[in-house]
């Protein structure tokens, strides 16, 4: 009886263990996600924005490739005349190389100054 009150008494610390590690590994990987940006270029303002004393922010979801290239780009949130002035800004924008494609969130903001 006391045997197998210890082996359950074990199965039970040994499953807490890897319990405790699974969301530790998904935050690494997350973290190791992110990858930095070595190349930003300038976000130019659209004419027509500008004209009209627009002012937004563009968030984008870029699929960056393992050499660092933008592969592609999905808008999250917008302002319509401002969207495809940041997709072809964003477009010239270099990340770090990373061993796989990797999703990066951007926010492209626009104020006339």
């Amino acid at each position: 009886m006391k045997t197998l009150m210890r082996q359950g008494a074990v199965g039970v610390l040994l499953l807490a263990a890897v319990l405790a590690l699974v969301p530790t590994r998904f935050a690494a990987e997350e973290a190791a996600a992110r990858r930095r940006l070595l190349e930003r270029g300038a976000t130019p303002y659209p004419s027509l924005a500008l004209s009209m004393a627009l002012q937004g922010v563009v968030k984008l979801d870029v699929l960056v490739a393992p050499d660092g290239t933008v592969k592609s780009i999905e808008t999250k949130g917008r302002h319509p005349v401002l969207v495809q002035a940041a997709m072809n800004a964003v477009r010239r924008w270099k990340w770090e190389p990373a061993p796989r494609e990797s999703h990066e969130l951007v926010e492209v903001k626009y104020s006339p100054e």
